[in-house]
């Protein structure tokens, strides 16, 4: 059956609407327990929250891949700038066992090195990228000096303009950096930091 434009963008708006109405009333995936959001984490047993083969002290350790990847991907959902608290949640008879006091310490840690490795590699991006662009300007006034000395002699234009394009193109990952690269990297130093700020408790599960 035909519809009219009219009609078209009626159904449209209403479409948008039922979504927009839908995506409010979506409950959360995470719990909210005074003003924090809830980060919660069951164990069977404490070393499940670490890598089994680091050999540094427990306070130094460095958390499981799979554990740190949840966490970090719940306070990018949550918002980095939103109250958070990890909930560890751990069987009675380790709860009250010295590594676990050591749990709050231990993530921060964890999450500190992360964002002072970030930050670290954000530097190194930015030096490339300022590196990258004295190359390409230098490139591009090489290739500008050609271009008019081609010029004066009478040469083919289309010799001379593919001499400005290549100029310009020497431009591009400098450019690429400045305008896109570093935007990710800065949003997970912020991410890090928020879960190396965020109050971290060890509760015992309930039976």
């Amino acid at each position: 059956m035909d519809i009219t434009q009219e009609q078209a963008a009626r159904l449209a708006r209403t479409y948008t609407a039922v979504m927009k109405t839908d995506r409010r009333s979506r409950p959360s995936v995470y719990r909210r327990e005074a003003d924090s959001w809830l980060i919660e984490v069951t164990l069977r047993e404490l070393r499940q929250l670490f890598q089994h083969l680091d050999p540094a002290p427990f306070r130094e350790k460095d958390l499981d891949p799979a554990a740190a990847e949840y966490i970090e991907e719940a306070i990018r959902e949550i918002g980095p700038d939103r109250a958070a608290k990890l909930l560890v949640y751990l069987p009675a008879t380790e709860l009250h066992s010295g590594d676990a006091r050591q749990v709050p310490e231990a993530v921060a840690n964890f999450f500190a090195y992360r964002a002072r490795h970030a930050r670290q590699e954000l530097r190194r991006l930015l030096r490339r990228g300022a590196a990258n662009l004295a190359i390409g300007l230098l490139f591009l006034f090489l290739c500008l000096s050609v271009r008019r000395s081609l010029e004066s002699l009478g040469t083919a234009a289309l010799l001379s303009e593919g001499l400005l394009i290549i100029g310009w193109v020497a431009l591009w990952r400098p450019v690429e950096i400045f305008l896109y690269d570093w935007w990710p990297i800065v949003r997970r130093i912020r991410r890090l930091t928020a879960a190396a700020r965020m109050p971290v408790e060890v509760r015992a599960q309930s039976s």
